[in-house]
């Protein structure tokens, strides 16, 4: 068995100029993937990122991110066990679900994937169970709002 085990690894070793520029690219790509997945953020950090994305998206209709709005209720995100990368779920409602700018908020909440680094997919939960009230709102939402 270590004769056979010799034998492979002879095998292994580049024999031309070819095999040798195959076997040192194969070694860099393998090297630049380490570097790569090295630098992933942990689950926690990748929602704190998130949550600032969350922060620049603003309701059309009224002067406060959807995050202070109180529109945002849960964030959660995880590491995709076959890719490496992040995913996350947010769990979210609108005002009101009549709200005539449903589809432009989804949308961008679902865009988030294209601006962070490392999240490969971001799905998006819309709830009206429970309703959004001026409760869920922060003090610096109802201060923007004239309601402090």
């Amino acid at each position: 068995m270590s004769e056979e085990k010799k034998v492979q690894t002879e095998q292994d070793i580049p024999t031309s100029m070819e095999a040798l520029k195959a076997y040192e690219k194969e070694q860099l790509t393998k090297k630049h993937k380490e570097e790569y997945f090295s630098k992933l953020p942990g689950d926690e950090a990748m929602k704190e990122t998130v949550i600032e994305q969350l922060k620049n998206i603003y309701d059309p209709e009224l002067p406060v991110n959807i995050y202070d709005l109180g529109l945002i209720y849960e964030v959660k995100c995880w590491t995709d066990e076959e890719t490496k990368l992040k995913k996350c779920l947010v769990v979210m409602t609108l005002t009101s679900a009549t709200c005539s700018m449903s589809e432009v908020i989804v949308d961008l909440v679902k865009s988030i994937p294209a601006r962070v680094e490392y999240l490969e997919d971001l799905q998006v939960d819309l709830v009206f169970d429970p309703p959004w009230s001026q409760d869920n709102m922060s003090d610096e939402a109802k201060l923007a709002m004239g309601l402090l």
